[in-house]
C-alpha cells in the first residue's frame, strides 16, 4: 500500500511541474496534495508545524509572484490594463489551443492586437506584448523554483 501511496505522491509532484506548462493544472495544489497524502496516509509524525507554516508562507509568495510578475512586466513595458487582462485570458485559452506553444503565442498576439487598438502604435504594442512574454516566463520560472524548494524541503524533512 505504501508503494502505491508513494507513486501518487511522486505523480502529484510531477504534475505540479507539468502545471507550469499547462496553467490550468493547479501546480501548487498538486504539491500540497503530495504533502497531505504523505502526512495522512504514510507518516503523520514527520512533517512538523514549522514545515507546514513554512510551506504556507512559500505558497503565499508563490501565488503573489504568479499574479504580480505578469502584471508588473506588462506595466513595465508600457502595456495597458486591458493588455494585462487580455494576456491573462489568452494564457488560459492558449493552454487549450496548440499546447504548449499556445500559452506563449496567443497572449503575445492578443496583447499586440489590444495595444494597437488602444494606442495606435505598433512599436509600443509589440513592446507590451514582449513584456507579457517576459512576465509569463519569469512567473513560471519563479513558480518552478519555489515548487522545487518546497519539494526539496519535503524530502529533506522526511529523510533527515
Amino acid at each position: 500500500m505504501d508503494v502505491l501511496l508513494w507513486i501518487i505522491v511522486i505523480a502529484l509532484f510531477i504534475t505540479s511541474f507539468v502545471g507550469l506548462i499547462y496553467p490550468v493544472l493547479p501546480s501548487v495544489l498538486a504539491v500540497w496534495g503530495g504533502f497531505l497524502i504523505y502526512h495522512f496516509f504514510i507518516n503523520a509524525n514527520e512533517l512538523t508545524t514549522f514545515f507546514w507554516l513554512s510551506m504556507g508562507v512559500i505558497t503565499v509568495i508563490l501565488i503573489l509572484a504568479d499574479i504580480f510578475t505578469g502584471s508588473l512586466a506588462v506595466k513595465q513595458f508600457g502595456g495597458s490594463k486591458w493588455g494585462e487582462r487580455v494576456a491573462t485570458v489568452a494564457i488560459i485559452v492558449g493552454t487549450f489551443v496548440y499546447p504548449p506553444f499556445g500559452i506563449l503565442i496567443l497572449p503575445f498576439v492578443a496583447v499586440v492586437i489590444v495595444e494597437i487598438w488602444q494606442q495606435d502604435n505598433v512599436s509600443d504594442a509589440f513592446k507590451a506584448a514582449f513584456g507579457t512574454l517576459i512576465g509569463f516566463l519569469s512567473g513560471r520560472l519563479a513558480e518552478g523554483l519555489l515548487q522545487l524548494i518546497m519539494i526539496g524541503w519535503f524530502f529533506l524533512t522526511i529523510w533527515f
